[in-house]
């Protein structure tokens, strides 16, 4: 199942700089982690803000709230995931009927 997340961060601004620095290096590694494995497809900074928009292929809902549960920085973060459907109006998905 393919769901579009867009994620804000609000990490506070009293975190000591030690814990801030352990807990960004460990949401990188995780999110790479994510994406070598297929979960974690795409993700795009929303420029001017601490946030992104990411797609994930993952098997189900639960899977999804796993991952997201799992992320270093979630306690710190608004999430809003949409689940996602195949438009009939696509041309990559016309291309691959006919392929």
């Amino acid at each position: 199942m393919l769901f579009a997340v867009r994620t804000d961060v609000e990490i506070p601004r009293d975190l000591a700089p030690e814990v801030r620095t352990d807990l960004l290096a460990r949401e990188k590694a995780y999110c790479q982690e994510l994406q070598k494995s297929g979960e974690w497809v795409h993700i795009w900074r929303r420029v001017g803000h601490y946030a992104n928009i990411s797609v994930f292929d993952v098997a189900d809902n639960e899977a999804l709230h796993r991952i997201l549960w799992n992320l270093p920085l979630f306690p710190y973060m608004r999430v809003q995931a949409t689940p996602l459907a195949q438009h009939p109006s696509d041309l990559a998905a016309a291309a691959e009927d006919v392929a």
